[in-house]
């Protein structure tokens, strides 16, 4: 490759690994805040219901109330973190008016979904593997299927970063980030089986629930980790997948027009 040529091949390798690149060291040199941090969340999440309700509740679906919330907390840390990585990312520069030099390089709207996505999905897998290592260590859970819990938590990572990316272009100013944050994906995470399985839900709201996404990645993950699920994990590994790709294809669409971004 010449010196100053853009491309090798059909896509600007050294582009996309500079941006990805970026977005890893992002949430790297601040671990405390984006590792540290989730895992300690997490924690509290599980000996406070524990303490609470963990004794008195029982058991759902086979297993101790206590095992049964915590792949369903590793998630929805995980969808969490991936959203945050990417949206702040994006949003942040568009306030602070160097998101030009993000553009201005040769890389192709593809490239910029990818190299955003990179940095969201190696921030959720890490925080899901420090999570995992906790309730190893912990509580002695092993997962049953962690071939299927990886994939669910990569899923959830990819899926997350490009509705962070899609949220990120849209906002203009922190506090509407704050906004689709707290009226979105917060109620999409705690309401989808994070604390309880939805057969018990009345009839109505059961069915509500299957159209949420989150739902489909949380109980993948509690099918990788337990080996029980409210659903079956291929139909949830394809509706996660397809979603995954919709949104992906919805931001990319966003970077082709420039939508918000270069007004």
């Amino acid at each position: 490759m010449e010196m100053g040529t853009r491309r090798f091949g059909h896509v600007n390798w050294l582009g996309l690994y500079t941006l990805s690149g970026r977005e890893v060291q992002r949430f790297l040199a601040v671990w405390t805040q984006t590792l540290l941090a989730p895992l300690m969340t997490a924690a509290l999440f599980l000996m406070i219901f524990s303490i609470a309700i963990g004794k008195t509740r029982g058991e759902v679906m086979g297993v101790a109330f206590t095992t049964f919330i915590a792949p369903g907390i590793l998630m929805m840390t995980v969808i969490q973190n991936a959203f945050a990585n990417t949206s702040s990312s994006i949003v942040i520069s568009k306030v602070q008016g160097n998101i030009v030099d993000t553009l201005m390089p040769p890389l192709s709207p593809l490239e910029l979904v990818l190299g955003y996505l990179a940095g969201g999905v190696a921030r959720g897998v890490a925080v899901a593997l420090a999570i995992s290592l906790g309730l190893i260590v912990f509580l002695g859970i092993v997962p049953q299927h962690p071939l299927w819990a990886l994939a669910f938590v990569v899923l959830g990572s990819a899926l997350m970063g490009a509705i962070g990316m899609a949220a990120g272009i849209y906002a203009n100013k922190f506090d509407q980030m704050a906004a689709i944050t707290n009226f979105i994906v917060t109620p999409l995470a705690f309401l989808s089986g994070t604390f309880y399985s939805v057969s018990a839900l009345p009839p109505v709201i059961r069915e509500l629930t299957h159209f949420n996404p989150i739902f489909y990645l949380i109980d993948g993950v509690r099918f990788g980790v337990l080996g029980v699920s409210d659903s079956n994990p291929w139909l949830a590994l394809g509706i996660a997948g397809a979603t995954t790709l919709a949104v992906s294809a919805f931001a990319w669409n966003m970077f082709r027009t420039g939508y918000r971004l270069k007004n």
